[in-house]
Formats: C-alpha cells, structure tokens, sequence
C-alpha cells in the first residue's frame, strides 16, 4: 500500500484490515499533510488508531481525537511480589463498583478541569497489577527500574473528558491554521489536557494503592502518551495512538491476557515518523466480540486469562469486549517493529490482576 506519503509499518503476518488502510488513505489526502504512517496496530475508527501524520501549515484536532493525553503509565508500588496476595487483593478490589465511589482530593493547586479526578474510565482504558516475566536485557532493565521480585502497576487513562470537551470547541474538517487564533488556544487548551491526564493516572494510583492498604508514594518508571500533537522542525506531528521514540523507553502492551513489552527505540527511527505503537490495536469491532465468544466463557472464566492472571470488571458486556480475543497478537506487532528495527525488547511484565471501571 506504499505511496510517496503514505507507508505501512508492518510485516506478512501481522494482520491488519482494509477499512484500517482506506482510512490511513483518506487521512494522507487531506491538505497540507505531507506523509501517513500506519504502524503494526493500526485498525479503524473515527479517524484510524495507530498512526503519525505529518502536516505542514495546519494542523487537525480531529486526527488526534477526543481523549487528548491519552498513554500508559508504569509506576512502581514499593511492594514485593511475595507479599502480593492474589486473593485478598481481588476481593477488595471487588468492592470498588467505580473509582469515582473512592474519595479524592486534588493535589494540584490548579483548579481541576476533569471532573473525576483518579478514575480510568471504560472502553480499553485499565490498571493492571503486573510483575517481570522475562528480562531479555538486565542492565537496562536495572537502569529503568524494573526489578525482579517486585509488583508493577501499568495505568491506561487520559483526560477523561476534558479532551472530548477541547475537540467539540476545535473541531474543523479543514483543520486549522498554523498561527491562527483558533489554532493558538487549541494548542493551550491541548497542553493543559496532557499535563491533566497525566496527573490522572498518578492520582488514579496512589488512590488503588491506598485502598489496597499501600500507603507510599507510587514512582513512575515509564510515562507513554499517544494521543497528542507535536511541533516539530518539519511541522505539525499528530500521534493518534502512537508513542513517540524520543524517549528512553516505551511500554506496549497487548490484551489483559498476554504479555506487555518494554521497549527501547530505535536511535533512527524517521521511517517511522518518531513513532511505535502504543499496543496490540483491536482486531474485533466492540459491537461482535459478544456474539463470537458468549458459549467459550461462563461467568467466573470470563474474569481469568490463560496466563492465570484475574479481571476484576462489574459490566459483563465490557468483560467481552475487551476480551484478548478482541486484539491482534501483540507478538506479532512487536515482531513488525522490530523488522524495521524500530525498537529493542528490554523485558515483558505479566499481569496478575486487571481493574476496569
């Protein structure tokens, strides 16, 4: 499907579907965009997920959508693994039905522009429990604080509609000028939403920790936002679902029931407009995953994973669209990145529980 402005960043077997790529299409013919990369993830939507487009002149709030500051954060808990009790941890966590239910004071002197301040939201967004599986480089790994014997928590949040907010304000089909008016308050309002969603996701970790009776301070290790817009030297630079490279490490992860990687990038990774993908990229639309696997599950099995890890999750229809079925293999997006020798596996963590809600 390569074309001067239009590339696809995957290999043979690393599935991805044709509406994913006519869209990726429509996106390189809008004005002023001057290359499109579709990376292993990629799949559709509004506006296709896991890509990077280059714009010069002008730039498209839409293309980077209405979760602005969306990523992954990896924090450390300060617990050991063997004081981790898979069961205890589970139950208490079952009691939450929402995070917002939690009490939880802004910590920021600034006034709060998300009205739930300390919650992930639905949709594919998650916390996960999560400790080293295999460590593939041991210096590294040192280095970026992932440590054998310890638990890991990974957060995916964003601005939790604040971003939805912005995008209604900004939103224009023909995008919008490169110093306009319009375009100046759009990137104040965009820089706020990242420094918020950001703040989420520590809010929303120190606030898991506490209810689980761990009172420290989380540490952050690794911070992987994919939905933002960049200036750059050679223009605007939109990540929609992707993580950009220049950083020391990026976390990819899959479904709730495989492995998440961590990666070092590339030093030369322009093929790739800066990016690498943010995880798995869903293979099902949400609307079938149900109807595909309601006779493979029951009520209790839904809720573990063939890597034995648990899902603590009080909407059934949630539970099933969000099911590892639902995702690419995250081998195989992985396997595509290291092709175009985009990125280095550092080590895996694998998930022990997953809370959504």
């Amino acid at each position: 499907m390569e074309r001067e402005n239009c590339i696809l960043i995957s290999n043979g077997k690393n599935w991805i579907e044709q509406a994913a790529i006519d869209q990726l299409h429509g996106v390189a013919n809008l004005p002023g965009v001057v290359k499109t990369v579709g990376l292993p993830d990629l799949h559709p939507g509004k506006t296709p997920v896991g890509m990077a487009v280059l714009s010069r002149e002008r730039f498209y709030p839409h293309l980077i959508g209405n979760d602005i500051g969306c990523g992954m954060s990896l924090f450390s808990t300060g617990v050991k693994l063997k004081k981790f009790r898979m069961d205890k941890w589970e139950s208490r966590l079952n009691q939450v039905r929402e995070l917002s239910d939690i009490p939880c004071d802004n910590p920021y002197e600034e006034v709060c522009p998300i009205r739930d301040l300390g919650t992930i939201g639905t949709g594919n967004h998650f916390a996960e429990f999560q400790c080293l599986e295999h460590v593939y480089r041991e210096e590294e790994a040192n280095r970026l604080g992932l440590l054998h014997g310890r638990l890991m928590l990974l957060i995916h949040s964003g601005s939790r509609g604040y971003g939805q907010e912005i995008l209604n304000r900004y939103y224009s089909p023909e995008g919008l000028a490169e110093g306009s008016k319009e375009a100046e308050d759009y990137l104040k309002e965009h820089d706020s939403a990242i420094l918020w969603a950001g703040r989420n996701r520590i809010v929303t970790a120190k606030k898991l920790l506490a209810w689980l009776g761990v009172e420290r301070d989380v540490t952050p290790l690794l911070e992987s936002c994919h939905n933002y817009l960049e200036r750059t030297e050679d223009g605007w630079l939109h990540r929609k679902g992707s993580v950009s490279t220049k950083q020391r490490a990026v976390v990819i992860p899959g479904s709730r029931g495989s492995l998440t990687y961590v990666c070092v990038p590339a030093a030369d990774s322009s093929v790739s407009l800066d990016s690498v993908s943010h995880g798995a990229g869903r293979k099902w639309a949400r609307s079938i995953c149900r109807s595909r696997i309601d006779q493979k599950y029951d009520r209790d099995s839904i809720r573990s994973t063939k890597l034995k890890s648990r899902v603590v999750c009080h909407d059934t229809n949630l539970l099933f669209a969000e099911a590892p079925e639902a995702y690419k293999n995250v081998e195989q997006v992985i396997a595509s990145l290291e092709d175009y020798g985009l990125i280095t596996v550092v080590a895996t963590l694998r998930p022990l529980i997953t809370f959504k809600g």
